[in-house]
């Protein structure tokens, strides 16, 4: 590292003299390099993997409302390399423990011109990647930023393969699609990249506070990039704050497999520490719900004679759930407000429907030990739920309730706010923070999109953030091949609350549906197999993990017992293969127990995967419960053929997975005493 430094100063010193001022910094096994480059007052970036420069030289900077922009007059004043190999524990997590370690380059600019002002960029490499942020210092001559764009460039060398939903400032419910890079012309991030010479790239931030979320714009100046759009406030600001400030971290993840970026921590390690002194209350969980059959149109969220959420309906859930090894119960429309939907101040949160006793379910939940989920729907109404905040949380947690389920489902009422603007990011963290003093956990939908702040607050458990299982109820659905996606790109930033699960495939238990969304032509089904439903269990990481189906379907099912023994805390998630859109397997061991769970999927392909167990304890024997595809299952002819057998294995044992097309399989690995 010493040496290193020394290059760096020398290239400093060299190159200073010709209006060029280059300083290098590696990551800790040298396979990432970055330049951060100052010429002619202008200042950019670039990143090589393996001596290829992947990242041309991307320019970074502000352009400010009121005042010059930040982007043309900078000299470098100080900069400072420094490392750091440390390790933290997760309250809870894919893997126990994370390694954080990276070099760190913090550059001072100034100015070389009135008024002067300083700014610094801070770059931290990894062996998985790079982030970056900027940093506006505490000075006389720049309180007040208003930010009107952010200038930062993501400038590739090569037209690389990209998977992505196009930019959106109010939902990231879109399917994914795959493109060559020049023809994208607006994306959410994550956003991930493939090329030909195994190298795989995935943008997006980490650490996003009191800042606008990121999309990215195609940069028509340049080949193959993106420039940085912000989500605007109503007068197109994008960022109102002041001095000192410092950014989000812009990351770059970056690996020679697709399997490695699902296994890397580098967005995590961005985040600050947890804040939450006692942690003991925070309970990864299985639930089920009183949800599903609102979104077949077999129930109603509002008053009637199909209301869902009903004081007898809720006790059988609480009586199955305490049956059957599930630790909670979501119950949606409980409250009353709902015929008032798309009106403001809609809802008051805490007043109970005639059917619903709330106290009474608070009370039953209890006795069986069971955790009554809280729901808030908000209907884009966050001001409303912001004055209203320390009622409605005082009153779950008077009454026992851990979680909460919060939504924003429609336009933000407040004028002209998008959800994922600065405004929203403020909102949703307060909940979070203010959630943490009722010691209650959040599982947020129509969230803004996760970016590690479950590091610095555990209790912000899940969210949505993506096309989930409701899709599948009124629409055409999630094709085979989403599942091969989201790993790879919406997983990246964290958990996914996709509520998988559903038993009834063809929902033909489902008599006298009623259609209540205008995407629904009437031939809506689950586009998967029924072994699949159980492989995304442990394919879709959320510490919160629905069974999305009716109970009513799970009486009787002998592949229900898989989510009987599922665990949702892990000891140490491994990825065992992979193919963006085509087919993934990961094995997780549980946090509490020796047991270990496959899950495996296709796309609409079907394939056979071999399997070594390699990862099992050498030095035991273990039964594996197989949850395989049938013979001849088809997720479109034949969804419900589902195989469950027993086979003793070791860690020197091969499996070869069957997969049908769309289908999946799911394993539990127990030792053998």
């Amino acid at each position: 590292m010493r040496n290193f430094i020394i290059i760096g100063l020398n290239l400093l010193l060299l190159l200073s003299c010709n209006n060029e001022e280059i300083i290098e910094i590696a990551s800790p096994d040298t396979k990432i390099e970055v330049k951060v480059r100052v010429k002619d007052g202008s200042v950019n970036y670039e990143v090589s993997f393996k001596d290829s420069i992947i990242m041309k030289p991307s320019n970074l900077g502000y352009l400010l409302k009121k005042s010059k922009p930040m982007n043309g007059n900078f000299l470098v004043s100080d900069f400072k390399i420094s490392n750091s190999n440390t390790k933290w524990t997760q309250v809870w997590g894919e893997n126990i423990e994370i390694i954080d370690n990276f070099n760190k380059l913090e550059v001072s600019l100034r100015e070389k011109v009135e008024p002067f002002r300083k700014m610094n960029v801070v770059f931290k490499v990894f062996n998985d990647g790079v982030g970056f942020r900027y940093e506006l210092p505490e000075q006389a001559n720049l309180k007040e930023v208003l930010i009107s764009e952010e200038l930062t460039e993501f400038n590739f060398s090569k037209n690389y393969k990209g998977w992505y939903t196009p930019a959106n400032f109010d939902s990231y419910e879109q399917l994914f699609q795959n493109a060559a890079l020049n023809s994208i012309k607006t994306a959410n991030t994550p956003i991930t990249l493939e090329g030909n010479n195994n190298v795989f790239i995935s943008i997006h931030e980490a650490n996003l506070t009191d800042y606008a979320g990121m999309t990215l714009v195609k940069n028509k100046e340049k080949d193959f990039s993106f420039k940085t759009n912000l989500v605007p406030w109503p007068d197109g600001v994008k960022v109102k704050t002041n001095t000192p400030m410092v950014s989000p971290w812009r990351t770059i993840q970056i690996a020679d497999s697709a399997e490695k970026l699902i296994v890397s921590n580098l967005i995590l390690n961005l985040n600050e520490p947890n804040k939450i002194e006692d942690t003991s209350w925070i309970q990864p969980m299985k639930y089920i719900g009183v949800w599903w059959g609102m979104h077949l149109g077999t129930h109603t969220w509002t008053l009637g004679e199909r209301h869902g959420a009903t004081t007898a309906t809720t006790k059988k859930y609480i009586d199955f759930a305490a049956n059957h090894n599930i630790s909670g119960v979501l119950v949606e429309g409980w409250n009353t407000g709902w015929e008032n939907w798309g009106k403001k101040g809609a809802f008051d949160f805490v007043t109970p429907y005639p059917d619903f006793n709330l106290n009474e379910i608070a009370y039953y939940a209890n006795l069986k030990n069971v955790q009554f989920i809280g729901h808030v729907e908000t209907g884009g109404d966050a001001a409303y739920f912001e004055d209203n905040l320390d009622k409605v949380l005082r009153l779950y947690h008077n009454i026992g309730v851990k979680a909460v389920k919060t939504g924003y489902a429609g336009a933000i009422k407040t004028k002209g706010q998008f959800h994922h603007g600065q405004y929203m990011v403020n909102h949703y963290r307060k909940v979070v923070e203010k959630a943490s003093k009722y010691q209650i956990m959040i599982n947020a939908h129509e969230p803004i999109k996760p970016t590690g702040i479950r590091r610095t607050y555990p209790n912000m458990m899940t969210r949505e953030g993506a096309r989930g299982m409701e899709w599948n109820a009124w629409s055409a659905g999630n094709p085979p091949e989403h599942y091969t996606i989201i790993p790879f790109t919406r997983g990246l930033a964290g958990p996914f609350d996709y509520t998988p699960g559903t038993f009834d495939i063809l929902f033909k238990n489902s008599k006298n549906r009623i259609k209540w969304n205008d995407l629904d032509d009437g031939t809506s089904r689950v586009n998967t197999t029924l072994a699949k439903q159980l492989s995304l269990f442990v394919i879709l990481y959320s510490p919160m993990q629905m069974a999305s189906d009716l109970i009513e379907n799970y009486e009787n099912e002998p592949a229900f017992k898989f989510i009987e023994d599922f665990g949702v805390d892990w000891e140490v998630s491994k990825v065992l293969n992979g193919k963006i859109g085509d087919y993934i397997t990961i094995v997780r061991k549980d946090k509490n127990s020796d047991n270990w769970f496959l899950g495996s999927c296709t796309d609409k392909n079907k394939r056979t995967l071999e399997i070594k167990l390699s990862f099992l304890d050498a030095n035991k024997k273990y039964i594996a419960e197989i949850y395989a595809d049938g013979m001849d299952a088809d997720w479109k002819t034949n969804p419900q053929a589902i195989e469950i057998y027993s086979e003793e294995v070791d860690a020197n044992s091969i499996l070869n997975l069957k997969l049908a097309a769309g289908g999946g399989q799911a394993i539990k690995f127990t030792p053998i005493n």
